[in-house]
């Protein structure tokens, strides 16, 4: 699995013009289920989105622009998480012009595995906002900081 992390003060998911799901302070994460990912892929993910120390602390000037270490998680700030299917994150853009899919994920299984990483994240104790597996989607986000990671699960 790969996922692109933004740290956001807001975030919305657009199908066919209606609004599929909202967050306010929280997590914006794009998930690409690749061909070799399984349920423990799933649990890796879950547990990196929930814990990950990307929200500042209480230390240093408010004024500054590094104020505050990043120390707290989006459990600590109670925020939420909107959750965003994008397997073009599984493209191989490094021959020709036109990227592959080939590492993607078959659809079912994508899809499981996208839905088992939201039930997760949820069973952590987080409000969790999905988009539409499979769906053309128009997301919108205000990005914090920028404060934006990769995460990718053959780094591991």
């Amino acid at each position: 699995m790969r996922a692109v992390i933004q740290r956001v003060s807001s975030a919305t998911v657009e199908v066919d013009g209606q609004i599929v799901g909202r967050i306010g302070r929280g997590l914006l994460v794009y998930l690409g289920v690749g061909k070799a990912d399984s349920e423990q892929d799933a649990e890796f993910m879950a547990e990196k989105i929930a814990n990950l120390r990307i929200f500042a602390d209480d230390e240093g000037p408010s004024t500054s622009l590094r104020a505050g270490k990043m120390n707290r998680s989006v459990l600590d700030v109670a925020g939420q998480v909107l959750l965003v299917s994008n397997f073009t994150l599984q493209g191989d853009c490094r021959k020709g012009r036109r990227p592959g899919f080939d590492g993607a994920a078959e659809p079912a299984v994508a899809e499981r595995l996208y839905d088992k990483t939201a039930q997760l994240i949820a069973e952590k104790g987080l409000k969790v906002a999905k988009g539409v597996f499979g769906a053309n989607m128009q997301v919108a986000s205000i990005n914090d900081g920028p404060v934006t990671f990769i995460l990718d699960n053959s780094t591991r």
